[in-house]
């Protein structure tokens, strides 16, 4: 064999095997979505007021957003104001800080920021699915740090959290 037929059967070879892979191709969602999109086409998320009476500010819109965001960016249900195949209420019912760890000295060594929220959760299509649940995330922070430098921080990572629980209860059945 030749230089010139070799180099032919080495390229006819390799477009023979780039065709295949090309041609072959498999897509998978990890978004843990487990929704009939023939029966369920509209989510209703209500905004969560702030019932606790510890409250930072930001917070509500923060969960909300997040909330609606979660729904949005993982599933292809249309948010609707009201009349939606499912719908998502609550509220924000704590908002909490304790002492989680003691230093030698005896002072507070960390310090663990607590957010809970109520939901309720409605089904048209399958209302053995409906529930109302609480559901709640902490985050830790040195009390070397004030409250206000690291809360921001904080409050996102928890809402992500608490949106992600959310997300999993409602729409996912895992």
């Amino acid at each position: 064999m030749d230089w010139t037929s070799k180099t032919t059967y080495k390229l006819l070879a390799f477009s023979c095997w780039l065709l295949a892979v090309s041609a072959c191709s498999v897509s998978y969602k990890f978004n843990g979505a487990s929704i009939d999109y023939t029966k369920t086409k509209t989510i209703q998320i209500a905004d969560f007021p702030i019932r606790s009476s510890y409250v930072w500010g930001p917070m509500g819109p923060m969960f909300n957003n997040e909330l609606k965001d979660q729904f949005a960016n993982h599933t292809r249900l249309s948010q609707v104001k009201r009349n939606g195949d499912l719908k998502i209420e609550g509220e924000i019912t704590q908002y909490t800080q304790r002492n989680k760890s003691v230093s030698a000295e005896g002072y507070s060594a960390q310090t663990e920021l607590t957010m809970t929220v109520n939901v309720r959760f409605t089904n048209n299509a399958k209302h053995n699915e409906d529930f109302e649940r609480t559901f709640s995330a902490s985050q830790s922070y040195e009390t070397t740090l004030t409250l206000n430098s690291v809360q921001e921080d904080l409050v996102a990572q928890m809402c992500k959290d608490l949106c992600d629980q959310i997300f999993n209860a409602t729409v996912a059945n895992w």
